[in-house]
């Protein structure tokens, strides 16, 4: 990668005067097709995936420039700049050539001056540059640079605070925007137990629910509009499902009664989880008025409080959810009947 960056920085740019032909080296399908049985290869996919992101964005967008399509350039490293993370050398040389490609596809494919490139923030929830499966292009709204908001959960009864799901919306008139679909999402089947048991994701996402055991699954959901069924499946094997409505979804198996889990899908790019402890982080967030409002599975109403975020981070923010909610008395079979919670092999 320090190689390419450095081809790249030392490069004479030049206004081309002939596309050329793109070369099959780059390529954007993911997930990659690599197996996962353990958590060490579920690391090592991981690092791939995002290496080979790193890579396409980098090279695709020279590629782009180099052909004139300086348009695609500059999305592409203007992409590659919005990976959380990114390390200081790599913004050093990709950002100045963001700015050209931008200012050359704004004067019509001459070099022009001025442009600045828009707005970059330091890092961004766990979601997708593009736009995935049934959300259009044009419709997801692209983080701005904002501050964080964070704070901490209480409360959740016996459960405690950890996993629950926060999000916000304006309420100052402005749109609050659409969220990219999240890529990677993953829910696991390991010794009967789905991991995590909440994931909270934006409209559009794909989740792959990941077979661990040595036994079948059949995963479902009956939470309309959302529903779902795996059908069996077997160690090894995964089922991708694509949820695109907002709102919780049970996510449960037809075979094991215990296994019990949520998929809360969110449609606004100001989310996240609270961790074990309740603490959370929302990054981001542009300036303005908002509610927050969080989803606990012991909780039987949501809560909700109003927010005004200004130029600086707001920290200290303290949320209560309630653990008034029993666990269901039954589990229901994928056909909506129900069954005894230790029935299941």
């Amino acid at each position: 990668m320090a190689v390419l960056i450095a081809c790249i920085s030392g490069a004479a740019w030049v206004v081309p005067t002939q596309a050329a032909a793109a070369p099959g080296w780059l390529g954007e399908e993911m997930p990659l097709p690599l197996a996962v049985r353990t958590p060490q290869d579920l690391a090592v996919k991981a690092l791939a995936e995002r290496q080979y992101l790193l890579f396409n964005l980098l090279a695709g967008g020279k590629q782009a420039y180099d052909a004139g399509n300086y348009a695609v350039a500059a999305h592409k490293w203007e992409s590659l700049l919005r990976l959380p993370g990114l390390d200081a050398e790599t913004d050093r040389v990709i950002r100045p050539l963001a700015v050209d490609a931008r200012a050359r596809a704004a004067a019509g494919g001459h070099p022009g001056g001025g442009l600045p490139l828009p707005p970059v923030p330091s890092s961004l929830p766990d979601t997708e540059t593009t736009a995935g499966e049934g959300v259009s292009a044009s419709a997801v709204s692209r983080p701005a640079a904002g501050v964080t908001v964070s704070g901490t959960v209480t409360g959740g009864g016996t459960l405690g605070p950890g996993g629950t799901v926060l999000w916000m919306k304006r309420t100052d008139g402005r749109p609050t925007g659409r969220p990219a679909p999240a890529r990677g999402k993953i829910v696991s089947q390991r010794n009967k137990t789905f991991i995590p048991r909440v994931l909270a994701v934006p409209v559009g996402s794909k989740v792959d629910f990941r077979n661990e055991d040595d036994l079948f699954h059949n995963v479902f959901s009956l939470s309309r509009p959302n529903d779902f069924d795996t059908g069996l499946y077997r160690q090894g094997a995964s089922y991708s499902q694509v949820f695109r409505k907002a709102g919780v979804v049970q996510i449960l198996c037809n075979i094991h009664s215990s296994m019990i889990a949520y998929v809360f899908v969110v449609d606004t790019p100001y989310y996240t989880q609270a961790d074990a402890a309740g603490a959370f982080a929302i990054k981001n967030v542009p300036p303005g008025d908002y509610e927050i409002e969080t989803w606990h599975e012991a909780s039987m109403k949501p809560s909700r409080q109003k927010v005004t975020v200004g130029g600086e981070s707001l920290r200290g923010l303290a949320v209560k959810v309630a653990g008034d909610k029993a666990a269901p008395a039954t589990i229901p079979d994928k056909s909506g009947k129900p069954r005894q919670a230790h029935l299941g092999y």
